[in-house]
């Protein structure tokens, strides 16, 4: 049976083309490509008819339809030759620095090309605790969020991490930059996340949700944006995201969460995973890894040190 969602043009996206913009209110999970094949299977619809025109602009107040079709079950995920930046690598587990724009494993709209298609070609051996279609994976960080990501390469090591997970003592820290100047130089957002009941692809602080804690510090200030380090005490799905949005400082690029527009080119959201640091599933070594932004991140900084708006 498909799963149908629904959902309202708000007057800030009238003008946007229906692909883009469902791509964008669903975090960029469901790609255009795959949209343009639902709308063309007239599985999409406008104020209760069928719309086939790919380049239909969304008009306020529109009333969005899409029947999106349950996930083909694959036996496996298969092997693909990608590109992996590997920061760290022994026979128990490995850090991935993962690309802006790559999707973590397998999900309609994003079949192949995942960081677990890559995975399962450059490694011989992943652990099978998350299935045959999420081989290794022991948490995940957005398509379009940059960064660190632990994998595991057998079991044991997979529910070592997995319970470090749990009683928070893994380290995750990111680097974001963010609408507004904030009037603090930290702080601490604790505040629940659930699912939004609006929007099945966005998350929203709720009472009754998952308890959802991030500590954040300024490190640069550009007028009307800035730049934070935010560390995860717990790790709610687009918990720093969320978080900042109910703070009111949505990070720039974040369509999803932020405002539909985007004055210094960002390519999703500025959202980095720059440090990671976890106990070893057989040594007990603390080992922690750091890696720098990517170049477009870097771009977008030094653009805003420019114009400071």
């Amino acid at each position: 049976m498909d799963d149908r969602f629904e959902i309202t043009v708000e007057k800030e996206d009238a003008g946007t083309r229906m692909d883009a913009y469902l791509s964008s209110v669903t975090d960029n999970t469901l790609s255009r490509s795959f949209i343009q094949k639902l709308v063309a299977a007239g599985k999409v619809r406008v104020n209760g008819e069928v719309k086939e025109e790919k380049k239909y602009k969304v008009k306020a107040g529109d009333l969005l339809e899409m029947q999106i079709p349950e996930p083909v079950q694959t036996e496996n995920a298969l092997p693909e030759d990608i590109p992996l930046d590997i920061v760290y690598e022994d026979e128990d587990v490995a850090v991935i620095n993962k690309p802006r724009g790559m999707v973590v494993h397998p999900a309609p709209g994003n079949e192949t090309g995942t960081m677990v298609n890559a995975l399962l070609y450059h490694f011989k051996d992943l652990s099978s605790v998350g299935g045959v279609v999420r081989p290794g994976i022991v948490h995940r960080i957005d398509k379009d969020t940059s960064g660190l990501i632990m994998v595991a390469k057998n079991d044991k090591a997979h529910l070592s991490l997995s319970e470090q997970l749990k009683v928070h003592s893994i380290t995750r820290v990111y680097q974001a930059v963010v609408w507004n100047n904030f009037k603090e130089e930290e702080g601490t957002v604790d505040a629940p996340i659930a699912r939004d009941p609006k929007n099945r692809f966005r998350m929203a602080v709720t009472e009754g949700g998952r308890r959802a804690v991030t500590h954040y510090r300024v490190l640069e200030r550009f007028g009307a944006f800035t730049l934070i380090e935010c560390r995860l005490e717990t790790g709610r799905t687009h918990q720093i995201r969320v978080h900042m949005a109910y703070r009111k400082h949505p990070l720039l690029g974040d369509a999803l969460y932020g405002p539909d527009k985007n004055p210094y080119g960002a390519q999703g959201q500025m959202l980095h995973a720059r440090v990671l640091g976890f106990d070893h599933p057989s040594t007990g070594e603390r080992l922690v890894f750091e890696c720098e932004p990517p170049a477009e991140f870097s771009r977008v900084l030094e653009r805003l040190r420019v114009t400071k708006i």
